[in-house]
Parts: structure tokens; C-alpha cells; sequence
């Protein structure tokens, strides 16, 4: 099994070319996880509460326009 300090290791021997694939490769896992995670908090009903206050907030006129 590989530990983080053998992977920091690693990282730091990467050309600059290299880290900016694996910088880029990071990103989007990361984004695709937090996809993730968000796409089960709204399954599971999460975030329900707070898309209606969001919505009871601009129907009551408490939002403005970005």
C-alpha cells in the first residue's frame, strides 16, 4: 500500500509538465467527487430545506439579481 508520504514523495519529483497533468487529473476527480456527493445529499432530500428557503426568500422579494 502506498502512503501519503510515499505519494508527496513522488509529487515532488514530477516535472512541470507533470504536476500540471496530475494538478489537472486532481481537479476534475475532485470535482467528480463532490458531484458525487452533492447528487446524493439531493436524493436523499439534504439540501430540500434550503432549496425552500431559497425559494421562499426570492418569492418574498429577500434576493436580488447577480
Amino acid at each position: 500500500m502506498t502512503t501519503l508520504h510515499e505519494i508527496e514523495a513522488a509529487v515532488s519529483r514530477l516535472s512541470s509538465q507533470e504536476l500540471a497533468e496530475f494538478r489537472a487529473w486532481f481537479e476534475a476527480r475532485d470535482a467528480r467527487a463532490w458531484d458525487g456527493e452533492i447528487e446524493q445529499d439531493i436524493r436523499t432530500g439534504r439540501l430540500d430545506e434550503l432549496a425552500e428557503k431559497a425559494l421562499a426568500d426570492r418569492a418574498a422579494g429577500r434576493t436580488k439579481e447577480l
